[in-house]
């Protein structure tokens, strides 16, 4: 029976010291695993931030952009302070590693549609062929931006209607930009009768374009003979203006010219038309 009782407290006794010893090991290791935690937490906060703030001074860098990128600076640096708590208590950190690759892989190839998606909008923030409030023409779509996102382009058609366009779809096209350049070019045409008085009716559309102070005088409009035809002679007309106003200076350019060039002095055969125009 004493000899029982001495062998259960030597059983005891050794239990304790390795839990004594077990406790010792793993709660350095817990107490450097939650410091790894905390500190990590604050230093990806931090890193983050600043990188955001270095990223949105560089020119031409948009705010989405700048926060994709924090966003994705601090998940990454998140993702590698918890594989450095795990390697704290003897995790192999490597398969873990791999196991991510293996997912990111997997997660990519699944979603490789939005990620085009993602990357054309970064290409977009980037490069900015386009800015909110311009208006755009492309193979497909056309309309005033709205905004910008790393999935799609918000956009307003010219009638009104919202209208939602992938990024890819906007990368992989031509872009044509009808709001970026101030000043654009205007083209009329105006076909009259072949019993004119050419150089009255060049002066006549040239005093009404020179009229309209909305009309740059550098380079200055232009009215020349675009074809001659047996029974008619058609006159083409060139002019720049800022391009904010370019539509309303069409508009009236129109009204007037096809008013003066219907009086008696000079006989119109076919109405004033606009090439290529674009409200």
């Amino acid at each position: 029976m004493e000899d029982q009782t001495a062998n259960i407290v030597v059983a005891t006794r050794t239990a304790l010291d390795q839990a004594s010893a077990l406790a010792v090991q793993y709660g350095f290791s817990l107490l450097g695993a939650i410091i790894l935690l905390i500190g990590g937490w604050l230093l990806a906060g931090i890193i983050s931030r600043s990188a955001y703030r270095v990223i949105s001074r560089i020119r031409g860098i948009d705010e989405t952009l700048a926060s994709f990128f924090q966003n994705v600076l601090h998940y990454s640096l998140l993702i590698l302070v918890f594989i450095t708590v795990l390697g704290q208590f003897g995790v192999q950190t490597a398969s873990i590693i791999a196991a991510l690759g293996a997912a990111g892989l997997a997660i990519g190839l699944a979603l490789q549609g939005t990620l085009q998606n993602i990357a054309a909008g970064i290409m977009l923030l980037i490069l900015r062929p386009f800015r909110v409030g311009e208006y755009i023409e492309t193979t497909n779509v056309k309309g005033y931006i709205k905004e910008i996102g790393l999935f799609a382009t918000e956009m307003k058609t010219a009638d009104g209607l919202y209208l939602m366009a992938p990024n890819s779809t906007l990368w992989n096209t031509p872009i044509i930009n009808y709001s970026r350049e101030p000043e654009r070019r205007q083209q009329l045409s105006a076909a009259l009768g072949d019993n004119v008085d050419i150089d009255l009716v060049r002066k006549t559309i040239l005093d009404i374009l020179k009229a309209d102070q909305r009309i740059k005088n550098t380079p200055g409009p232009k009215v020349y003979l675009d074809d001659l035809a047996a029974d008619q002679v058609v006159f083409n007309i060139e002019y720049w203006t800022v391009t904010s106003s370019w539509a309303d200076v069409r508009h009236d350019a129109v009204s007037k010219l096809k008013a003066r060039l219907a009086e008696p002095d000079i006989t119109i055969k076919t109405a004033v038309d606009a090439a290529g125009a674009n409200d």
